[in-house]
Formats: C-alpha cells, structure tokens, sequence
C-alpha cells in the first residue's frame, strides 16, 4: 500500500521541461544573427537622417564657403598702401587656407550627396519643400554655396573652361527657382506677394548676385 501511493504522488506532481532552444541554422550552415544586433543595424540606417534633412542645413556651407572666399580675397597679394588686415592676411601660410578650403568642400559635399539620396528616396518630402513659400528659398542655398566655393579655389582658374561649365551647372537651378519663385509673384498679384514674403526671400537675391560676381571674374 505504501508503495502505490507513493507512485500516486509521483504520478500527480507536475513535470518540469527544460527546452534547450538553439539558434537557427541556416541551409549553408550559418547561424543567424541574434535579433538585438538586427536591431542595433537598423537603428544605424541613414533614414533618421534624410527624413530631417532639410534644405536649410545648407546655411553651414554657406557660412564656410563665404569664410573660404574672404580668406582667399583677403591673401591676395596686396598693394603696397592695402590695410593692415590684408597684410595680415598675406603673411598666413597658404597651407591654412587649403585645410579651411578642403574642410569646406568636404562638408557641403557630404551634405549634398544626402540632399540628393533625399531626393531619390523621399521626393514627396522634397516636394513638400519646394511647395512651401519659406522652404524654397533655403533650396537657393547649396548652389549659392558651390557658386562660392568655385570663386575660391585654389586649383580652378577664373579663365578655364572647368570654371565655365561648373558655373553653369549650379546657376541654371538658381534661374529656374527664380522663375518658379518671381513668376508666382508677377502673376498672382501683390495680394500673393503680402501674404508670402518673408526675409528668406533675400536667399534668392543673395543667389544671383553671387552668380553675377563668378560671372564677371570670367570676363
């Protein structure tokens, strides 16, 4: 009788399993990546990036590319009665000037590259952009900002014909944001201007004059 309700007990406790659960192998005979490093790659795509990525970002080229000119102006050999901030200017190594050039290039050519993956993978972003009366001002800013860059280089002469054909590469978007941006004014009326006008409109005015100015130094 002990012996049975000894068995009974036994048979009455719950079993316990211990399941061993052992990665997933693959037919080539790879184990596959946990899931927490899937979600580690993820979260280091560029998406993040180009969804927040505006136009405006530009304002720092802007701000390098108008130091690299000034720099450049400023260290030209200078007459013989030139302020003192040029004879300054002109005692600097040009080696300073080639890092500030290099750095420059390298940012608004980092930031151009991810402008245009924004424009291949989101347009409709982009176009909400260009649509917008305050946005599409900022686009004027990465061609100003070339346009910049190329009067302050050090490798391209004014008098090539590299300089000529770059000019017109990043001038021909400037007219056709001026004409997208003025042709709105001209034929909506002053009633559209009121209500659209703002101070970054001064971006486009900036733009031609800059154009104006890498068009002269090839006369």
């Amino acid at each position: 009788m002990g012996d049975e309700s000894d068995d009974q007990k036994i048979k009455s406790q719950p079993h316990i399993a211990v399941v061993i659960v052992e990665p997933p192998i693959n037919d080539d005979h790879t184990i596959t990546k946990p899931q927490s490093q899937i979600v580690i790659k993820r979260s280091l795509s560029l998406t993040p990036i180009l969804t927040s990525l505006q136009a405006g970002y530009f304002r720092i080229t802007l701000s390098l590319c108008s130091q690299a000119l000034l720099w450049k102006t400023l260290g030209e050999s200078p007459p013989s009665d030139a302020h003192a901030i040029r004879r300054l200017f002109s005692l600097l190594p040009s080696t300073a000037f080639a890092i500030l050039w290099s750095i420059t290039l390298f940012t608004l050519s980092l930031l151009s590259l991810l402008y245009i993956l924004r424009c291949l993978l989101y347009f409709h972003r982009v176009k909400s952009e260009f649509l917008h009366y305050v946005g599409v001002n900022y686009l004027f800013s990465p061609f100003i900002s070339w346009l910049l860059l190329l009067q302050s280089s050090p490798f391209i002469a004014p008098e090539s014909n590299y300089y000529s054909v770059l000019w017109w590469v990043f001038v021909v978007p400037v007219i056709i944001l001026d004409v997208k941006i003025y042709g709105q004014w001209f034929t909506k009326g002053k009633r559209f201007v009121s209500a659209v006008a703002n101070p970054t409109s001064q971006i486009s005015v900036i733009g031609n004059l800059v154009a104006a100015r890498a068009a002269a130094q090839m006369m």
